[in-house]
């Protein structure tokens, strides 16, 4: 049986896809009365018209996973770490994988290494990469990066989560796809300013080139590979998140740059993670220009045009 902490749309589309690979699958929601009226109805909550498979059933008993020999963790970056406190059985849950992109912003740890702080004895993954789950629900084919250390385990849950339609390739640079997932989501919000405030596609394209730069830059300096951040959880996932109004950070740097509210009631991952990572940047003296103006116009500490006007006074130099 593989289980699934999180009934959000990714986590459903997930448990979707494995369950009509012929997975068993159990997925957790936190919502009891939404848990049961998915297993009556059967149907998504989170995507709509959504079948769930006969092999997926909803629980609100986190109990109900024990017996899952592979645990996906689709919560957000920023809860992740209580989720795992919360819930023993999870700490004694042989494979964790987490499905999530950020950087917890009190601890300043990726998923990986939120995982392995919180459940030492577990062995952590991450499944990371370009993907929506709306495409993922409806069986389009999709590519994902699966990173994890042990290249033992690596190859075991390549095999047991790969399907018809969710193609994995495995790595074992966790740091490279940690980051390479976390900072795209930066780099998708200052996208979306660049097009909401009438910037044009050329200064997205800018924009995206130089904050790959920047991405690529920190996370060499933490050991990652070049390799994997060209590949899907990095260059690909940046394409991606920077170019779709499917993405939910993209569609909040449209709002920024447009001067309205973004809705309520969505996760936009790449918020905390810019002001993690601008912190982290800053302590270890890396220069991070597009990071540092994006978590500064999400915080309201300046508007678009003093934005633009300081990324545009930076000296000259060689690209």
């Amino acid at each position: 049986m593989i289980g699934i902490v999180g009934a959000g749309a990714f986590g459903t589309a997930l448990g979707v896809t494995l369950a009509r690979h012929g997975n068993t699958v159990r997925m957790w929601d936190h919502n009891a009365e939404r848990a049961l009226r998915a297993n009556a109805d059967r149907q998504s909550a989170a995507i709509a018209n959504l079948p769930l498979p006969d092999r997926l059933s909803v629980t609100s008993d986190m109990d109900d996973l024990t017996d899952a020999d592979v645990v996906l963790l689709c919560t957000p970056a920023q809860t992740l770490r209580q989720v795992l406190q919360d819930h023993a059985m999870l700490r004694r849950a042989r494979y964790l994988v987490a499905c999530c992109k950020g950087i917890d912003a009190e601890t300043l740890t990726g998923p990986v290494g939120t995982i392995a702080s919180a459940a030492p004895d577990a062995t952590p993954a991450i499944l990371t990469g370009p993907s929506f789950a709306a495409d993922i629900a409806k069986g389009l084919p999709t590519a994902l990066a699966l990173a994890c250390a042990d290249e033992t385990a690596g190859e075991y849950l390549q095999q047991r989560l790969n399907s018809a339609t969710v193609r994995l390739y495995r790595i074992s640079d966790v740091t490279g796809a940690e980051l390479g997932g976390a900072l795209k989501n930066v780099i998708a919000i200052g996208a979306g300013v660049c097009i909401g405030a009438g910037l044009g596609d050329s200064a997205r394209a800018a924009l995206m080139t130089r904050g790959f730069a920047e991405l690529s830059r920190f996370a060499q300096s933490q050991g990652a590979e070049v390799a994997t951040l060209s590949g899907l959880s990095g260059f690909g996932d940046l394409v991606l998140t920077c170019t779709s109004p499917q993405s939910r950070n993209y569609r909040f740097g449209l709002a920024l740059g447009r001067g309205e509210v973004f809705g309520g009631g969505t996760t936009v991952e790449g918020v905390k993670t810019a002001q993690a990572i601008t912190r982290l940047a800053k302590d270890r003296g890396i220069d991070m220009p597009i990071c540092a103006i994006v978590a500064a116009l999400c915080s309201g500490d300046i508007d678009t045009e003093t934005a633009l006007q300081t990324l545009l006074a930076r000296p000259l130099k060689e690209e």
